[in-house]
């Protein structure tokens, strides 16, 4: 147990009495909240004894549910949800709280009976809180500890984007309830950092530090190091570390040298302490060289031994008067963040309270009908909610009116009307896909309806993926003008912010820049003013931010993100900044569109869908787009613009590829042998030079251009389902625009700038032979031809490759 530094506000003296939120806490609701305190934790340890002790399991293994953490976590809801929300608060719940916040939603009318007895079951209530498979309404989803942390950091930014764009909303202040050990993740430093999340006023965070974590107790004493550096990154820090009986023994006699003793022990010695009896407690308590012994003495000879345990362990963050009473204080300070930090015991009130281990501990059968008897519970009501009737039940269902009800602000709508058919790009010249991007941005600023609800954002790197133009055209998002001191009349990049700026300039981690892009694309969801969030990385870093890209898939959020330049195409720069394993994400992360354009025009038409899947609030998905920085030459699309027509070609690169090269087109006569070149992105150039070797050589070699192996992938598997349910007729043959059925069997070249395994799943389409060309080691700087031709992937080896497949034949 830490001592605070002198800096940092305690509130421990204020009165009961003082309004919250314009609810007072008179004793009548006090002792109502304490009541339901019990019940949020008996229902929350009642779901996970029966998951793992009443419910059949013919699997044999255990099912867990952290009952000690949801123990540690049940004073806490409790006041937040049943007297300090308001309508409009966004809450994010600790992962392994999540029975106890069901426990909450049950009380509250927001979740039938029935599902309470579903814990980690099928169809049933989620081992963490899941906004889009939990039954109930969650906020936030948790479960990768620290993301939950600053989801609603970054939602309350664009809370505050929202507002000030748009003038209403319908969200209020965000909220994130964490374990002390979730303060190690390292991702929550990053967010913390960023000056982009400095003075969010309506950002709450409230810290459950029970001083453990999964396997031990956290050594030492870190609340008072945490403390600070969160105070020195300008946030209002309070605590609520001791509950009111021990502050009252602290003003007494010897209380300074028993507030002393507290404040120096460690954490592993207090927690070992809580568990002991009276008797034992008493002498291990009194050994202390640095307290006056005799002061310490006198307070602690009197406390009788049956309450010295439940009196040492008397902390703040289960005592609802001095928890509530520090909530209160939130709003004294309306320009910043504010954190709390909440002492807690984990495993409070229960046989495990406070145990080393305790993290995946249950109790026993034996353990918890003690408890049940503890408790005052009847069998055959366990799971029964407060009589409406009683002082209980009407706080119940007030809190609910109160927190779940709409201050008439209606949510906003989109239409895909707004996006246009198309947009003109080059269609000759050399032109990258970067390039493109970047013109494409340029002229949807001037689209009013898609100006106003776009907005951008980038970990540092706005000039070098091409955002300039649209930054230009559109400026940075501050909430206040800022002044520009840069005097040059002509420069790339003209950096106005104000509260009109969109873009959202972030400092370099990609944490951050997939946590706001992921909130952002939910701002529809949580602020009711729906926006299309479009990102730039390069390209090899999504991976670092990888954990917090899926934390946005799996909350279903719509976003695009643009990963550029990539592949070792970016040849000078090495192979630190060469990506290969990014195509394979695109096809295998759930709720994600990848494509990877190698033209203008693809580029344009897979943008445009990207806008209309952002829109799509019931099935769009996040879009991944991989360009480039290689200029490619536009005329290379021409010949078969020509033979499909836009309209179809549009359909077929949006369906995920088209017949680039077809071979009937270079005179060969039939009968000719037929091998399959499939390239993407920026390998078209040499994929199509190839095709025109091999023509000559008297190969009918045709050139896939795949913009999405997702798209195909997925059309692959749907066909393979509607065989496997015999609905399989012709319309289901759905690869045939891309395979004619002739030519089904012909070997297949794959030729990518990423690893070669990402379109080996070709072969299996029809069962045909695949070789596949790629990057299957890690790059260096060099020209493109010499690093193309040390992997594998120029014309001259595409070329031998087809020859091999086709002296097989």
């Amino acid at each position: 147990m830490s001592k605070h530094p002198s800096s940092i506000r305690t509130v421990g003296e204020m009165s009961i009495s003082q309004p919250v939120s314009d609810r007072s806490l008179t004793p009548e609701r006090l002792a109502a909240l304490n009541t339901i305190q019990q019940r949020v934790l008996w229902l929350a340890t009642l779901m996970i004894h029966h998951a793992n002790h009443g419910r059949p399991n013919p699997d044999g293994i255990k099912i867990g549910g952290h009952q000690a953490s949801s123990a540690s976590m049940a004073s806490i809801l409790t006041a937040l949800y049943f007297h300090f929300l308001k309508p409009g608060d966004r809450v994010a719940i600790k992962p392994h709280a999540s029975p106890a916040f069901h426990a909450v939603q049950y009380l509250l009318g927001r979740l039938p009976e029935r599902y309470l007895t579903t814990l980690r079951s099928y169809g049933g209530l989620q081992a963490y809180p899941s906004r889009t498979k939990d039954p109930d309404a969650v906020d936030f989803s948790t479960g990768s500890v620290g993301l939950g942390a600053v989801a609603p950091a970054f939602a309350a930014l664009t809370h505050q984007y929202a507002r000030l764009h748009f003038g209403s909303v319908t969200s209020g202040r965000f909220i994130a309830v964490i374990g002390d050990a979730e303060l190690d993740e390292g991702n929550v430093w990053e967010a913390v950092l960023d000056p982009a999340l400095g003075g969010l006023e309506n950002l709450i965070w409230v810290v459950d530090l029970n001083r453990q974590s999964l396997d031990r107790v956290v050594p030492g004493i870190r609340a008072a190091q945490l403390k600070r550096l969160f105070e020195d990154s300008g946030w209002q820090v309070l605590e609520a570390k001791y509950g009111r009986r021990l502050q009252e023994l602290f003003t007494q006699p010897g209380g300074t040298a028993f507030r002393q003793r507290i404040d120096e022990m460690s954490n592993e010695e207090y927690q070992a302490l809580i568990r002991l009896p009276g008797e034992q407690l008493r002498p291990r308590l009194l050994e202390s060289k640095s307290v006056d012994h005799a002061a310490l003495a006198a307070i602690v000879d009197a406390i009788p031994d049956a309450e010295l345990p439940s009196i040492l362990a008397n902390l703040g963050g289960h005592d609802l008067e001095e928890l509530l009473s520090v909530l209160a204080q939130v709003d004294d300070e309306p320009d910043r963040p504010s954190i709390i930090f909440a002492y807690t015991i984990k495993g409070w009130q229960l046989p495990i309270a406070g145990h080393p281990l305790n993290h995946s501990m249950l109790l026993s059968v034996e353990q918890f009908d003690e408890l049940r008897e503890r408790m005052g519970i009847v069998r055959g009501e366990e799971w029964r909610r407060f009589d409406p009737a009683s002082a209980e039940g009407q706080l119940c269902a007030a809190s609910a009116e109160r927190v779940f009800s709409s201050d008439g602000i209606a949510p906003a709508h989109l239409s895909d009307t707004i996006v246009p058919t198309d947009l003109a790009v080059p269609d000759q010249g050399e032109v990258s896909t970067q390039e493109t991007f970047g013109r494409l941005l340029v002229r949807l600023a001037d689209v009013p309806e898609l100006r106003e609800r776009i907005v951008t954002t980038s970990p540092d790197v706005s000039v070098s993926t091409n955002l300039a133009g649209w930054i230009n055209k559109v400026g940075v998002f501050a909430r206040q003008d800022e002044p520009d001191y840069e005097t040059e009349t002509y420069r790339l990049m003209k950096w106005q912010r104000g509260p009109d700026g969109r873009h959202i300039e972030l400092g370099i981690s990609e944490m951050n820049l997939f946590m706001l892009l992921g909130m952002l694309g939910l701002s529809a969801e949580l602020c009711g003013q729906p926006l299309i969030p479009i990102g730039t990385v390069y390209d090899p870093f999504i991976c670092r931010g990888l954990d917090a890209l899926i934390y946005g898939l799996y909350s279903e959020s719509k976003f695009i993100i643009a990963g550029t330049p990539s592949g070792i195409t970016l040849s000078p720069e090495g192979g630190a900044h060469q990506s290969s394993v990014t195509p394979s994400l695109g096809v295998e992360l759930p709720n994600l569109c990848a494509y990877e354009p190698g033209f203008a025009q693809e580029t344009a038409w897979i943008m445009l869908e990207a806008l209309r899947q952002c829109i799509d609030r019931n099935h769009g998905r996040a879009t991944y787009v991989r360009l480039s920085t290689r200029p490619v030459d536009q005329s290379l699309l021409a010949n078969a613009r020509r033979r499909l027509g836009d309209d179809a070609l549009r359909r077929q690169v949006l369906a995920g590829g088209y017949r680039l090269v077809d071979w009937r087109e270079s005179g060969l006569p039939a009968g000719a042998p037929v091998v399959q070149i499939v390239t993407s992105g920026v390998m078209v150039p040499e994929a199509v030079a190839a095709a025109r070797f091999l023509h000559r050589e008297g190969v009918a070699a045709h050139v896939l251009n795949l913009s999405s192996m997702r798209r195909l992938f997925e059309t692959w598997q749907a066909m393979r389902r509607q065989k496997r349910n015999d609905v399989f007729t012709e319309q289901t043959a759905m690869l045939d625009w891309l395979i004619e059925p002739t030519e089904r069997y012909a070997p297949i070249i794959t030729v990518h700038d990423a690893a070669p395994h990402a379109m080996a799943w070709l072969g299996s389409v029809y069962g045909a032979p695949v070789t596949t060309l790629g990057v299957d080691g890690f790059g260096q700087s060099g020209q493109r031809t010499d690093l193309y031709r040390h992997f594998g992937i120029d014309t001259e080896q595409i070329v031998e490759a087809a020859f091999a497949a086709v002296d097989q034949l």
